[in-house]
């Protein structure tokens, strides 16, 4: 199966065509140096993310505060991160990379504030 996507290891976004069978990077055409061949490998085998969301707070300076992972987590886990998301609600100060999780989902990943909040 060939798939077509775009590299974004580099200003130039190749465009590759990916050839994979049994879910494994067999060839990479497109690409105008060697990043664009592990991009195309890392996203079709093991597709990760930094997941930015937002939570709600409670009597806070506002409604609702930015957070982000540190690192990325793979792809399959964004539902399930973002259904842990919605349940959060914050009530105390924090200020911008303070952990509101230090393991978040069990993936040895934290959720961190990227905003500062205080109470009202």
């Amino acid at each position: 199966m060939i798939k077509k996507i775009t590299c974004i290891e580099c200003p130039k976004g190749c465009g590759l065509s990916v050839n994979i069978e049994n879910g494994k990077v067999v060839t990479v055409e497109g690409n105008a140096c060697l990043k664009g061949i592990k991009y195309a490998a890392a996203e079709i085998e093991n597709p990760v993310r930094i997941l930015t969301s937002t939570v709600l707070t409670k009597g806070m300076s506002l409604k609702m505060v930015p957070v982000r992972t540190d690192r990325p987590i793979q792809k399959s886990y964004i539902r399930q991160a973002m259904k842990k998301i919605e349940k959060i609600c914050l009530t105390k100060t924090l200020k911008t990379g303070d952990v509101i999780d230090e393991n978040f989902l069990n993936l040895g990943v934290k959720l961190i504030v990227t905003r500062g909040v205080s109470r009202i």
